[in-house]
């Protein structure tokens, strides 16, 4: 798949901190990218350095096959939106006449901004006064602002972040149905791994300005290694059958558990229990959440 932004040893010093180390992301055309790391990892940092907001101290950015300088910057930088922390607005103002500024900057036609404010769902409220607006429709109007000029990519930092949880819902609609809608290809950052796991289509996870995991959501999730536990009415006696008849099972948990997960090894394991008198209760499948798995690649919790 064309990978639509690159980086080549992206780095970003300040002073004697390294801030982002030699980050080499491959972000795949139409893909939901989830750029995922703990507060303070450097997530922030590396969509200002994409957006040209800030120098990086070595490295090469290439973004819809361009290598971006100095002279192809603005031209690149049309064809991107973003919404980086928290929009600023007019208050006294309404939600179409902040647009409307936005359109004379970025050199937009005002036609657009009722395309945008439908995808984000907020026409009944563009004649409000912003200042009136909760924290959720602000976010879309934020959201509605960086979709001003069609963009191909969209560069949203921590978009649920102080939503509540209707908020949270709403805004990952949307973003889920910008790339299948109108070709976008997004990169989101976020802390929160739940709210990547039901966004993205690829994941890029950040620990200490390096990237520890870049590849497809689903392969993430196969490093996650599946575990069935077994309850039944002889727990002790089930554990010691089936070591002899050399079914590798541990305890965790307080609970039986086999090692091994395939179907048929299952079959084998249950089928012994029961040809030897025991009943079997109840046959549990537990994968590692994502937090498990980002556990295991940075040898602690992420921030929540």
């Amino acid at each position: 798949m064309t990978s639509v932004i690159t980086t080549n040893s992206l780095t970003k010093k300040y002073k004697e901190k390294t801030v982002v180390d030699h980050l080499d992301l491959k972000v795949p055309a139409g893909s939901i990218y989830g750029f995922l790391g703990p507060n303070g990892a450097g997530k922030s940092t590396t969509l200002k350095l994409l957006l040209g907001l800030i120098k990086p101290t070595e490295g090469q950015i290439s973004i819809l096959g361009k290598e971006v300088n100095l002279k192809n910057r603005l031209e690149i930088l049309t064809q991107t939106g973003s919404l980086i922390e928290s929009p600023a607005y007019y208050g006294h103002l309404s939600g179409k006449e902040n647009l409307q500024i936005i359109c004379t900057l970025k050199d937009v036609p005002e036609q657009e901004i009722d395309r945008v404010l439908k995808i984000v769902r907020m026409k009944e409220q563009k004649h409000k006064k912003v200042s009136h607006y909760s924290l959720g429709m602000k976010q879309r109007l934020g959201l509605a602002a960086a979709l001003l000029g069609n963009p191909k990519i969209l560069l949203l930092d921590e978009p649920t972040n102080g939503l509540d949880p209707a908020g949270i819902q709403e805004m990952r609609e949307l973003i889920c149905s910008l790339p299948r809608k109108y070709g976008m290809t997004i990169i989101v950052s976020s802390h929160l791994l739940s709210e990547i796991d039901q966004m993205a289509t690829h994941v890029g996870i950040i620990d200490k300005g390096q990237l520890i995991f870049q590849d497809r959501l689903s392969s993430l999730h196969e490093h996650s290694r599946s575990r069935i536990f077994l309850r039944t009415d002889q727990d002790v006696a089930a554990m010691n059958i089936l070591k002899q008849s050399e079914i590798p099972a541990e305890w965790r948990e307080g609970t039986l558990c086999l090692q091994i997960y395939e179907d048929d090894f299952v079959i084998k394991a249950v089928s012994t229990l029961v040809n030897s008198g025991i009943g079997v209760y109840r046959i549990t499948e537990q994968q590692m959440s994502l937090e498990d798995i980002f556990l295991h690649l940075t040898g602690k919790q992420v921030s929540l």
